[in-house]
């Protein structure tokens, strides 16, 4: 079989792999993945983090939930993400992509407020750049002057940690990506 040459078939191909994992396999690199995070410098000196709540088997961040951070998740508006306060057990709503996020009263969160972005993904290669599911979220964030210069993290399984993935001038470069393996800090 050849390897897959666009953004499109390797979605398709690492999303599947991503499915296949057994829960406890899933579970257990989630945890992984936690405790690097957890162990690193730029997490712990971290006031507030901008995060994801795990989607379609995304890496599982939920255990982080609970630490002494300020916590912000997205809720996606028209084409984008507006970022909102959260605290461990405050209500939820499920969007329409079936993705969980804050209530749209739940306070503003501003990106001066910000000292670190945890970034979901379905893959990453070795120079940062992230493979997303194809809608530019992530990336018209990123772009964004107000948002630039806060460090990312992009988190995804060993697996989907490939040497170069096919970019685009709109892509977005990482800080950092996270496997269950090891956290690399790029420049």
């Amino acid at each position: 079989m050849n390897p897959p040459t666009s953004k499109n078939q390797l979605r398709r191909l690492l999303l599947q792999q991503r499915q296949q994992l057994p829960p406890s396999q899933w579970q257990e690199k989630s945890s992984h993945i936690c405790a690097l995070l957890q162990s690193s410098a730029i997490f712990v000196n971290a006031k507030t983090i901008a995060a994801y709540f795990s989607f379609r088997f995304e890496p599982d961040l939920s255990c982080l939930f609970t630490t002494k951070h300020n916590w912000g998740f997205s809720r996606c508006v028209n084409k984008s993400l507006i970022w909102h306060s959260w605290a461990w057990q405050q209500p939820l709503q499920t969007n329409f992509y079936g993705i969980l996020e804050p209530l749209p009263t739940a306070p503003l969160l501003q990106p001066k407020d910000v000292d670190l972005i945890i970034v979901p993904a379905v893959g990453c290669d070795a120079l940062g750049y992230r493979l997303g599911y194809g809608g530019g979220y992530y990336d018209r964030l990123l772009s964004s002057p107000l948002w630039t210069t806060i460090p990312t993290i992009g988190v995804v399984f060993d697996f989907a940690f490939i040497p170069q993935l096919p970019i685009n001038c709109w892509d977005q470069k990482l800080h950092g990506i996270c496997t269950e393996k090891e956290l690399i800090i790029l420049n």
